[in-house]
C-alpha cells in the first residue's frame, strides 16, 4: 500500500530549476532514499510534501490526503526533519519541545526522555547558543518524540559525530522494523545502503533512476581487480582496449559497461592468477549519474 504518492509534480523556478513531472510512491513500512546534489529539486520536493508550497501541476498525497489541502493535519502527524534548522532563539530546547508536544496534542510518553537519553542531549540550554550538532539533535528529538507513522527526514544527520550518526541510523532500523514510513534525503551514503528499500535519484529535477539499493548496484558499471602473473603481463594487460583506472604492482583494476564478453575474451590471453568483484558503494553509483558534479 502506498503511503506517499507523488504524482506529475511540477514547479518550474526558471533557469531550469525546479521540479518536472516528477513521480514516484513510497509503500508502508519502506525507507525510501531520496539522492541528489543541492539544487537538484530534494528539498522542493519535500517541502511540496510538507505542504510548504502548493503545486504548479500534479499533487501530492501522505495517507491519502492532500498534502496542500490537509497540510495542517498531515503535519500534525508526521516526523519532520528540515534540512535547514531554524529556531525560536530565545526559547530553550525544552520549551521547544513542549511547544511541539502541545501543537501535536501530545502527551508524555516517555518517548522524549528515550530520545533525549539516546543522543545525549540536555536541551535546557538556550536554543540560540547550541552548537549544529546539538539543535539538530533536538531536530531529532522533535520528529520522533510523538511516535509517527510517517517521517520525512532531509539530511537528518547534518552536524552530527559519527557516533550520533550511528545512534540515529540505530534508530531508523527500529522504527522501519516497527512499520514505519520514511523519507530520507541524505548525502551521507552509508545511511542510505543501511536504512533503504529503494533509492531514486535525482538529476536537474527529474528522478534518473529508481530502484531497491542491490538492483540499482547491479544494473551500472563494474569494477574489477585483475591480478596477472608478472609486471610484463600487467603492462601489456593495462594496455588493451579495456577502461583502465589503476595499476598497482600485479594488480590492473578496470571497469566494465556492457562488454563483459570482450574483457572475458581479453583475460584468457593472459596469465591472470586471480580477479575480485568489490562490493559496488552507492556512491559511485550516483557520481556516474553527476559526471564527477557533487555540488
Amino acid at each position: 500500500m502506498s503511503v506517499c504518492e507523488v504524482h506529475g509534480l511540477t514547479r518550474d523556478y526558471g533557469n531550469g530549476r525546479g521540479v518536472f513531472d516528477l513521480s514516484f510512491a513510497i509503500h508502508q513500512g519502506e525507507v525510501f532514499g531520496f539522492l541528489g546534489p543541492n539544487g537538484a529539486g530534494k528539498t522542493t520536493t519535500i517541502r511540496h510534501l510538507m505542504g510548504f508550497l502548493r503545486p504548479e501541476k500534479g499533487y501530492c498525497y501522505i495517507d491519502g490526503k492532500d498534502c496542500w489541502k490537509d497540510r495542517t493535519e498531515i503535519q500534525k502527524n508526521l516526523g519532520y526533519i528540515p534540512g535547514e534548522m531554524v529556531f525560536f532563539d530565545d526559547m530553550t530546547g525544552t520549551d521547544f519541545l513542549s511547544f511541539m508536544a502541545k501543537y501535536r496534542n501530545v502527551k508524555s510518553n516517555g518517548r522524549t526522555r528515550e530520545l533525549l537519553d539516546r543522543f545525549e542531549l540536555d536541551p535546557r540550554g538556550k536554543l540560540k547558543k547550541m552548537s549544529k550538532g546539538m539543535k539538530q539533535k533536538v531536530g531529532i528529538v522533535a520528529a520522533f518524540m510523538h511516535d509517527p507513522e510517517v517521517l520525512i527526514l532531509d539530511e537528518p544527520t547534518s552536524g552530527l559525530d559519527p557516533l550520533m550518526q550511528n545512534r540515529f541510523i540505530d534508530l531508523v532500523l527500529e522504527e522501519k522494523a516497527r512499520g514505519k514510513t520514511i523519507l530520507m534525503s541524505s548525502h551521507i551514503f552509508e545511511e542510505i545502503e543501511r536504512t533503504c528499500n529503494r533509492v531514486a535519484i535525482i538529476k536537474n529535477g527529474k528522478l534518473v533512476a529508481m530502484d531497491d539499493v542491490e538492483t540499482l548496484k547491479a544494473a551500472q558499471v563494474k569494477k574489477y581487480i585483475v591480478t596477472l602473473e608478472n609486471k610484463d603481463a600487467v603492462a601489456a594487460f593495462a594496455g588493451e582496449s579495456l577502461r583502465v583506472t589503476e595499476v598497482s604492482h600485479n594488480q590492473v583494476t578496470v571497469i566494465i559497461q556492457n562488454n563483459i564478453k570482450e574483457f572475458i575474451a581479453i583475460m584468457n590471453r593472459y596469465p591472470v592468477i586471480n580477479i575480485v568483484t568489490p562490493n559496488q558503494r552507492l556512491e559511485e553509483i550516483f557520481m556516474q549519474y553527476y559526471g564527477g558534479d557533487r555540488t
